[in-house]
């Protein structure tokens, strides 16, 4: 979906663009690197044998380390992502780039302990539930008050405006400290939340709707912080069961949530630009460096970052100078699960804080845009990002499945809405050509997948995927030789070459 701010930058773009010509292989420059008349194609191979699963294991075992050393954790706005920032800066600076460092304020969340959900009368019970994301610390026990709208049995499709209005909330009395019981349905979990603090409610339960795929114990965020537990979302059995009990009398339950939220806190994004290459035109590298508070993210996205770090680093060894500058962009606070913009879409706080702070003449100098994402995946499939991006992101994707079928590797385009959730998407809404590799995360892979790419059906891609097992055991050596050879190898193209012109990608 097209942001507001995002529209604006494009529009910008576009003319900048216009203003600004876009590099491209020609009769003169085709298949020459610069300055010393070796064939890029020559260079592009000898820097993707050059790149190896061991290099990056070396920076994936920093990585690994310094979630060990903080908690486990590399989340944007912890001692653990400083550290990361660090080490990621500090190898780029020995690799000969320019690197600074651009920091930025965002939502910082936590969870310190799990949430409790128990059901203390008429009955006892104990309920399987989560932390929403922003929901605020406390220990409440008071009655359960479901919202005057809830829907039990369900609609055939998702139509519960349960919360939606302040006026679905049962008056509070003086002293007392309800607690909410809200259903899934047509409006945001920060909207239902927000109008339940608001009607004086001292804690909120949300449980899930009750169609099909709408019916299982889940989790949420609010996106933005609030001074109330929320807790959820529990299964429509569960909750179905807590609101049946609490129409027909008085229920008391007890909700407890341990939160650390801090709406200033503040992170950075490490850029490094290539000491050669025409700052007029500039290639684009870029991987999210934080995790989620829930694990080491050694695969997501550890191996993005690793895969560009080890590209940088043997760039340098080799001596090869580009023809366009090449910046590698590790961006923070990517992995928020905060409200970013008045529109209310989440996360990609470190891209989108990126992307604001060019102007339009620098949005326009950027040619191409590569995105590496979660490469290394146990249970991985070969995802190419498809060319259904801003003008010349066909050619990228071109360039990638080149690189796979001259070495009989299959590949599968993955759909434009998959770029919501990578760094891409910033980018793509400023107009910049983009692409880059996936090697999937926490949906399945299917039998037709598993028989083209090996693994196994019906397990996820990356069965660790934002939980704390993603460390330096969740990830496939072979995956990361496969991704890294091309990333290089295409990397290095684009560099040397600039975009191919339309429908003439050679391998």
């Amino acid at each position: 979906m097209r942001r507001r701010f995002a529209m604006l930058i494009t529009m910008a773009t576009v003319a900048a663009v216009g203003m600004t010509a876009q590099p491209a292989a020609t009769a003169a420059t085709a298949g020459r690197g610069q300055d010393h008349g070796v064939p890029t194609s020559v260079e592009a191979k000898a820097l993707a044998r050059s790149v190896t699963s061991r290099g990056i294991l070396a920076h994936e075992q920093a990585l690994a380390r310094i979630a060990d050393h903080n908690d486990e954790m590399r989340a944007s706005g912890t001692p653990g992502y400083e550290a990361a920032a660090r080490y990621v800066a500090g190898t780029l600076r020995d690799a000969g780039y320019t690197v600074n460092e651009q920091r930025f304020t965002f939502p910082f969340y936590n969870e310190l302990a799990p949430p409790v959900v128990d059901e203390v009368s008429p009955a006892t019970a104990s309920f399987t539930t989560t932390t929403f994301a922003y929901s605020g610390s406390g220990d409440v026990t008071g009655p359960l008050v479901p919202t005057t709208n809830v829907m039990v049995p369900p609609a055939p499709t998702p139509s519960s405006s349960s919360g939606c209005d302040v006026a679905d909330f049962p008056p509070v009395g003086p002293g007392e400290r309800p607690i909410a019981l809200i259903q899934r349905g047509t409006c945001a979990f920060e909207t239902k939340v927000l109008n339940a603090e608001a009607a004086g409610y001292a804690a909120v339960v949300i449980f899930n709707e009750g169609q099909p795929g709408r019916d299982q114990a889940d989790g949420g965020t609010i996106g933005e912080s609030v001074g109330i537990p929320v807790v959820g979302m529990l299964s429509y059995a569960d909750g179905a069961s807590l609101y049946s009990a609490a129409k027909a009398g008085p229920v008391t339950v007890h909700v407890r949530t341990s939160t650390q939220n801090d709406p200033n806190a503040t992170t950075e994004n490490i850029v490094a630009e290539s000491k050669g290459g025409d700052p007029r035109h500039v290639l684009l590298v870029h991987a999210p460096l934080d995790a989620l508070p829930t694990g080491p993210g050694i695969n997501e996205d550890g191996s993005g970052v690793a895969t560009a770090l080890e590209i940088a680093e043997q760039i340098h060894r080799l001596h090869l100078n580009p023809t366009y500058k090449i910046r590698f962009v590790f961006f923070g606070a990517e992995e928020t699960r905060a409200v970013r913009d008045e529109t209310g879409a989440i996360g990609l706080q470190g891209s989108y804080h990126y992307v604001q702070t060019l102007s339009p003449a620098q949005l326009g100098r950027i040619y191409a845009a590569i995105d590496l994402d979660s490469i290394g995946s146990p249970n991985y499939a070969r995802f190419v990002f498809n060319g259904d991006g801003p003008a010349g992101s066909v050619q990228i994707q071109q360039l990638f499945e080149n690189w796979f079928t001259a070495r009989h590797l299959a590949t599968e385009p993955i759909e434009p809405t998959t770029f919501d959730g990578s760094s891409l998407g910033p980018l793509i809404d400023a107009g910049v050509p983009t692409g880059g590799l996936f090697g999937g995360a926490a949906d399945l892979k299917t039998p037709e997948e598993a028989a083209t790419y090996g693994g196994t059906a019906g397990v996820s891609y990356d069965a660790c995927f934002h939980q704390a097992c993603d460390d330096i055991h969740n990830l496939n050596p072979k995956a990361l030789s496969e991704f890294s050879g091309a990333a290089a190898d295409v990397i290095w193209r684009l560099a040397a070459q600039g975009l191919p012109p339309a429908g003439a990608a050679t391998p």
